[in-house]
């Protein structure tokens, strides 16, 4: 088994072709973080099938990599983002896990540890949220130290000072979520992942989905729905039976299953 704190050279390349950077430079820099970042939410997706398909997600290094690098698999925003630290650690950057609480309209704030969010230090000691795991978000990473308004293909965001020195990212005047700047480990997640993976109440238990940004918009399978969103407008296809399901996870997704997850009604 590959260590859990580090990707070693091989581990490094492997990941790097499954996100299509295999050339440029590896310097820690602005321009090295924001290509990896768009490449990353381009080619993996954010996906919840583990939880439809009875399969464990466990946060570990090793089977993250095997997963998402060597298995073409997606995860959401734990598995995502803590995979993508232990890349962007390898390429030199100084990277720390934040526990951030989720924005609805319907319930407020979420508890603590419900999303996990990275705060990036490049080699020019400029700071970055950045976030390959919230599903439609930002392409790049946000300037963690600008709080006023930054212009991103996902829309206007902000982040916003708080009082209790947390930070609110807002995404066109709408709150996202809240970040606690304080360092974690991942491990500090596990907890929250298997509530996120077995509660009736979690979201990803009652549904199925799968996303990923694309040159002109998305792509989101959800439910029984595979929702394309690109320069013409919103377009919504049926999920007819489960082998279409596996045909739209394999050509839209690059994802290849042996058997369909669980649907329910989007």
């Amino acid at each position: 088994m590959a260590p859990t704190h580090a990707l070693n050279h091989e581990q490094v390349a492997a990941y790097r072709a499954r996100i299509g950077v295999t050339e440029g430079p590896s310097t820690p820099d602005a321009a090295t973080l924001r290509r990896l970042h768009s490449a990353h939410l381009h080619t993996v997706p954010f996906e919840n099938l583990s939880i439809h398909l009875d399969e464990q997600v466990t946060l570990d290094g090793a089977a993250l990599f095997e997963k998402i690098v060597e298995h073409r698999r997606g995860g959401f925003c734990y598995e995502l983002n803590g995979l993508f630290a232990l890349l962007l650690e390898a390429f030199g950057y100084r990277v720390h896990r934040l526990s951030a609480r989720t924005f609805s309209t319907a319930h407020g704030y979420s508890p603590p540890l419900d999303h996990l969010a990275l705060h990036v230090t490049d080699a020019a000691g400029d700071t970055w949220l950045a976030d390959v795991g919230f599903g439609r978000h930002t392409e790049f990473p946000l300037h963690f130290t600008d709080h006023t308004d930054q212009k991103d293909p996902g829309g206007l965001f902000r982040i916003a000072e708080n009082d209790d020195a947390e930070f609110t990212i807002l995404r066109d005047g709408e709150a996202q979520y809240r970040v606690d700047p304080k360092p974690l480990a991942l491990t500090d997640f596990t907890q929250a992942c298997w509530w996120q993976c077995t509660s009736p109440d979690s979201h990803f238990t009652r549904n199925l989905v799968c996303s990923r940004l694309t040159d002109d918009g998305r792509l989101t399978l959800t439910g029984d729905e595979l929702i394309t969103t690109d320069s013409t407008g919103r377009h919504v296809e049926e999920v007819t039976s489960d082998e279409h399901l596996l045909a739209l996870l394999r050509e839209r997704f690059g994802i290849e299953l042996a058997r369909a997850p669980r649907r329910t009604k989007g």
